[in-house]
């Protein structure tokens, strides 16, 4: 999380309930000895005291795998690989690997095995 350098303060505080309205105090010390002066108008922001781990991770340079394990898909088999399972293609050219199939079935699979250029699906059934 980026914190702008125009901030004044930073401390915990509870919401308070206060009929039509909530309460934030704000500390003593903030007052008496920071930036913040009394009678004067702030822009505030609340920060959750929940961690959100993903929110804390950075945005991959590489896009991810468009399939995910446990995922079913409709595949068509293109080609044949090197040790003779069948190769589909999927969004951005991503390949899946499907065992025991042959150039043109098409494939109902199930994503087992996902890695960032290629997955493996196990074939569910198949129409010719």
């Amino acid at each position: 999380m980026e914190i702008s350098n125009k901030l004044l303060c930073l401390f915990s505080a509870d919401v308070s309930d206060e009929g039509d309205s909530y309460i934030i105090e704000i500390p003593r010390r903030e007052v008496e000895t920071g930036s913040v002066r009394e009678g004067e108008s702030y822009r505030v922001a609340l920060i959750s005291t929940e961690t959100d781990e993903s929110t804390d991770e950075e945005i991959p340079d590489e896009p991810q795998p468009p399939v995910e394990p446990g995922e079913i898909r409709y595949v068509e088999i293109e080609d044949i690989g090197k040790q003779g399972d069948g190769i589909a293609r999927v969004e951005r050219g991503y390949v899946i690997i499907v065992p025991d199939t042959d150039i043109g079935d098409r494939v109902k699979v199930e994503i087992t095995e996902v890695k960032s250029n290629f997955a493996v699906g196990g074939p569910l059934s198949e129409t010719h």
